[in-house]
């Protein structure tokens, strides 16, 4: 398999990515105590208030179309054809008092009438319902997290971390894991084994390395693989471009600013064309249905280590369990939360930091029994002699 090492600087200088520090030239002589002209640009329409100024408001007219206007018409109208029909001017004046009176009894009792067709159908429609049907149904009812177990309510005022269903959305990338089960799919692959699917994860590490992308990133790029490779009977020779393929998808799934096709295609070492990498790219999202957003183990891991408030020491040394677990073919079936409780309960135990507490319990739903089988077998993946050519996870977690 072809793999170039070293070339960090040029295979990033072929991606141009503009800083983000960098001001423009159009601003420059505009100080920040200048103030800016209010009167419209030319062409542009004068800016207007949408409302009157509350302050004024007492000394404007406004003339508003309704049932009071209305009703003053019926007034006039009613008056003047009392004016119309007096003899005299005391009977004139008698009757203009007379249909004022009436005229304000008659507003008075239509607005009256009009508050009751409006809001009597409000009162009889809330009666109506019953108290039943006005809750909030059981599956939109929010959950009730103990108060020990509480690990969000420090972060309510960060909408980032979205706090108010936090724990939500890790419940529900756990019902998602089901989907994405996979099994030990190398018979079904004639030309690879697991050792080869080794050497290309280790490559990746690698990749992940060279271009600075997440740790997600990464994770994604080879579930994205396994996925596909559980599916579609590959070549050897063409392993490598599944890896790459899968890196460009993921890069462009997780990544503010993504490599672009040439950087993954100088990484190949050339290798591949271009029309092949788009060619790969296309048959693995249709392989996929599209479907990628895979749950991986990384997150999980961050969330639980979060609940013990676990320190950098001990976060990184559980990733490091949980990337080296990426190159082993018999952990491939097992979900994504599963593997970080286990990866995260071996950092703990190893720090002498305790055991598997209640609240890991009450946001994994795993207990220490589920999680023992998964610990045994990267214990033994640990301790088993490590391969000269597999050393890129060793190299990027043995720095201080």
């Amino acid at each position: 398999m072809p793999l170039s090492r070293g070339k960090k600087q040029a295979a990033t200088a072929g991606s141009k990515i503009p800083k983000l520090g960098a001001t423009s030239t159009e601003n420059q002589d505009e100080g920040p105590q200048v103030k800016r002209s209010s009167s419209p640009p030319h062409g542009a329409p004068k800016k207007r208030t949408a409302f009157i100024d509350i302050t004024n408001a007492h000394k404007v007219q406004i003339s508003i179309p309704g049932r009071k206007k209305e009703a003053g018409k019926k007034a006039v109208k009613k008056t003047g054809s009392t004016s119309v029909s007096a003899k005299n001017q005391a009977n004139l004046k008698k009757s203009s008092s007379v249909s004022s009176e009436e005229t304000t009894t008659e507003r008075e009792s239509s607005d009256t009438e009009e508050e009751k067709v409006v809001v009597a159908p409000v009162e009889q429609l809330e009666d109506a319902v019953p108290p039943a049907v006005r809750q909030v149904p059981a599956h939109l009812q929010r959950q009730l997290i103990p108060k020990e177990f509480d690990i969000d309510s420090d972060n309510s005022e960060d909408g980032y971390l979205c706090p108010e269903y936090a724990k939500d959305i890790f419940d529900y990338l756990k019902q998602r894991e089901e989907k994405f089960i996979l099994c030990d799919y190398m018979p079904k692959q004639p030309s690879l084994n697991p050792e080869m699917r080794a050497i290309l994860v280790d490559w990746l590490v690698e990749v992940q390395e060279n271009f600075e992308l997440y740790h997600e990133t990464l994770y994604l790029a080879v579930k994205i693989s396994d996925h596909y490779l559980s599916k579609t009977p590959v070549h050897r020779e063409m392993l490598q471009l599944v890896g790459s393929t899968a890196m460009l998808i993921a890069s462009k799934f997780e990544e503010r600013s993504p490599p672009c096709v040439d950087d993954f295609l100088y990484i190949c070492d050339d290798a591949y064309k271009r029309e092949e990498l788009i060619s790969m790219e296309v048959n693995i999202l249709q392989t996929l249905s599209f479907d990628i957003s895979i749950p991986i183990p990384y997150r999980f891991l961050r969330r639980y280590a979060k609940c013990v408030s676990a320190g950098m020491d001990t976060l990184t040394l559980a990733r490091y369990y949980c990337e080296m677990s990426l190159m082993d073919m018999d952990l491939v079936p097992e979900r994504g939360s599963l593997l970080a409780s286990a990866c995260l309960l071996m950092a703990l135990v190893t720090k002498d930091l305790g055991g598997w507490s209640p609240i890991l319990q009450f946001h994994s739903g795993y207990q220490t029994s589920d999680l023992a089988p998964v610990v045994r077998r990267l214990y033994l993946m640990l301790v088993a002699p490590a391969d000269d050519k597999l050393r890129a996870i060793r190299n990027k977690y043995s720095h201080k």
